[in-house]
């Protein structure tokens, strides 16, 4: 009976249950779990596709005639392409430490 019971437990445990372990909590951007990741858009890429955003934009607002609305875009633009920069630059720092 002893060695039956071991033998369920051994086998039990060899195979345990995924629930058993189901971790139901949301996950969290420590620091480890970002070092982990890696960054898969270049520089490039990401400045890249801010401005055809931005160029598509521009030119519905120049058919239309809207000065106000090109001068919003261009503001726009120029700021947050200085963002993307800046979070990109930190990036490439956390990347190569």
């Amino acid at each position: 009976m002893l060695m039956d019971s071991a033998r369920r437990y051994l086998l039990e445990r060899a195979e345990p249950d995924p629930r058993e372990h189901a971790d139901d909590s949301p996950p969290r951007l420590t620091l480890n779990a970002l070092e982990k990741i890696r960054m898969s858009r270049s520089r490039e890429r990401i400045l890249a596709n801010l401005d055809e955003m931005y160029r598509e934009a521009f030119a519905r607002a120049k058919e239309t005639g809207d000065s106000a609305q090109m001068a919003t875009l261009d503001f726009a633009y120029r700021r947050e392409q200085l963002y993307f920069e800046i979070l990109l630059d930190v990036r490439d720092a956390l990347e190569r430490r």
